[in-house]
């Protein structure tokens, strides 16, 4: 599967500043760049930097006035999609060293306050089957509305307020899962499908892989139901928003527009 990406943004920086960038397809072995193309407008300084668990890069920019961003790229997917339901749980003591810090609570996603509800609701449930519910439950309970959260809202806002974005719907399955003791991030992704077309936000779990015994699968989980695992591109992976947003500015800036297209087709294009 091959996913065509195009994808923009401007701001202004009213005097010099430090921004860092995170925008480009991660070349990690589940996805193939095929080809990329990144333009930037003048900077006095630009430097990239490894991201979160090094998948993908981050990019160190330091300027002043309006600022451009232009991306495109070809990414051939090869991940290893399986039946969610079906897996099962890690025992914690079994758990390795990349899964153990995505057990714990992070800024936008307090885990610990969600273990009452979560034993209550999926108590009965274990491992991709407590995970799916739920996801169904978030879809259920939530309604997807623009503007309705802002770079405060967290995972327990989300759960009593009943709405948000793609951010809020994977914080809050992020919380719960981890609330279960099952590892989960937050995946900063390009993905067909996403209405509005946007930067999208979705979830990953681990659980038993089951064409490795004793070992552990990372799994893409989207509550929104708009991103199909296959057809995901990740940019890059985080405890929550925090670690992964497109844009993060170290200095007084405007959000000036954004534009993202993303298709899929079956083999690799010219």
């Amino acid at each position: 599967m091959t996913i065509s990406i195009r994808s923009s943004f401007a701001f202004n920086l009213p005097s010099k500043g430090d921004v860092l960038l995170q925008f480009e397809a991660a070349d990690i072995p589940e996805q193939r760049i095929l080809s990329s193309n990144t333009k930037l407008s003048e900077a006095d300084h630009r430097a990239s930097v490894p991201a979160q668990d090094n998948v993908g890069e981050r990019i160190w920019i330091r300027a002043e006035g309006d600022f451009e961003v232009e991306y495109s790229a070809e990414v051939e997917i090869e991940r290893q999609v399986a039946d969610l339901s079906k897996l099962a749980q890690l025992s914690l003591h079994d758990m390795p060293g990349e899964a153990v810090q995505y057990l714990f609570d992070s800024r936008y996603c307090p885990a610990t306050r969600f273990q009452a509800f979560v034993d209550t609701e999926f108590g009965d449930l274990a491992g991709g089957a407590k995970v799916a519910a739920m996801r169904d439950w978030i879809a259920g309970h939530l309604t997807y509305t623009r503007g309705s959260s802002g770079s405060e809202t967290d995972a327990l806002d989300t759960f009593v307020e009943r709405q948000g974005i793609c951010r809020d719907y994977a914080h809050l399955l992020v919380s719960m899962a981890r609330a279960a003791a099952i590892p989960a991030r937050f995946i900063a992704c390009y993905a067909p499908g996403v209405e509005p077309p946007d930067f999208h936000a979705v979830a990953e779990v681990f659980l038993c892989d089951p064409q490795t015994p004793g070992g552990g699968t990372w799994q893409i989980v989207d509550a929104t139901g708009m991103a199909d695992p296959a057809q995901t591109v990740k940019i890059g992976i985080g405890r929550d928003a925090a670690d992964v947003s497109f844009m993060t500015s170290f200095a007084a800036s405007e959000f000036r527009s954004s534009s993202v297209s993303v298709t899929a087709s079956d083999g690799p294009q010219d």
